[in-house]
């Protein structure tokens, strides 16, 4: 009995949906090189072919399950307080993006982006003008917070050990090879680490200051507003 019969019996329906769910485990399991038309064909009990009808290339496949990332994120909520919402939508992305390493270097790659990534970024955009920043400074916002949480979440994606290991205790150890006193300030540094130092919470003390300064920004530019305002000038008393 061929697969495609095996599937037929007992395995649900072909679907678009069904096709990107398994696409994202495949690539959460193997990395995005492991996500090929072929590989996916046989993760679902179907011949390659049989993908096309749903989508033209792997390319669209890979638009879609960048889009199911973003589905997972949260979104600012309209009406909340625009810095507990950046706030909440950072963490919410970084956790995405460590679920779903693959995705690090495509959310903002796509010449295609679906509904999710749509909404996602207008809602930050309304987010970020709730705050008071005009459109020149939104565009260095949302730069300024993407950057840090792709780049945290890449890096964190490429450490040698896990965020909640040892640290002090490997840092030691590495050390050690090495004469004393050859490295005296790295030394000092992971001598003063707490026991239960967690890299991860690195993120949250750096967002913040992402923040503090975006909100700094956002008071500048009412500022810059309010005095670039035209005044309403009185008019002068005509002499009787």
């Amino acid at each position: 009995m061929t697969q495609t019969s095996k599937r037929a019996q007992g395995r649900v329906p072909l679907s678009r949906e069904l096709v990107l769910d398994t696409a994202v485990k495949l690539a959460d399991r193997g990395g995005l090189e492991s996500l090929s038309m072929r590989k996916l064909g046989q993760e679902l009990g179907v011949e390659a072919m049989a993908l096309y009808y749903h989508f033209a290339n792997k390319d669209e496949v890979i638009d879609g399950i960048v889009d199911l990332v973003f589905s997972e994120i949260d979104l600012p909520a309209s009406g909340a307080d625009w810095k507990t919402a950046m706030r909440q939508r950072a963490i919410s992305l970084r956790d995405a993006l460590l679920r779903h390493r693959w995705a690090i270097g495509l959310m903002e790659s796509r010449r295609k982006p679906g509904p999710a990534s749509l909404r996602h970024h207008d809602a930050v955009i309304g987010s970020l003008r709730s705050a008071g920043l005009d459109l020149p400074t939104i565009a260095h916002a949302y730069s300024l917070l993407d950057s840090y949480i792709y780049g945290f979440a890449l890096f964190m994606a490429n450490l040698p050990f896990e965020p909640s290991e040892e640290v002090a205790e490997l840092g030691q150890d590495t050390l050690r090879a090495f004469p004393i006193g050859a490295y005296p300030n790295l030394v000092a540094y992971v001598a003063a680490m707490r026991p239960d130092y967690d890299y991860g919470d690195e993120f949250e003390y750096g967002l913040d200051l992402v923040l503090d300064g975006l909100q700094r920004a956002a008071g500048s530019s009412r500022s810059e507003l309010g005095s670039s305002s035209p005044t309403t000038s009185q008019p002068e008393a005509r002499p009787e």
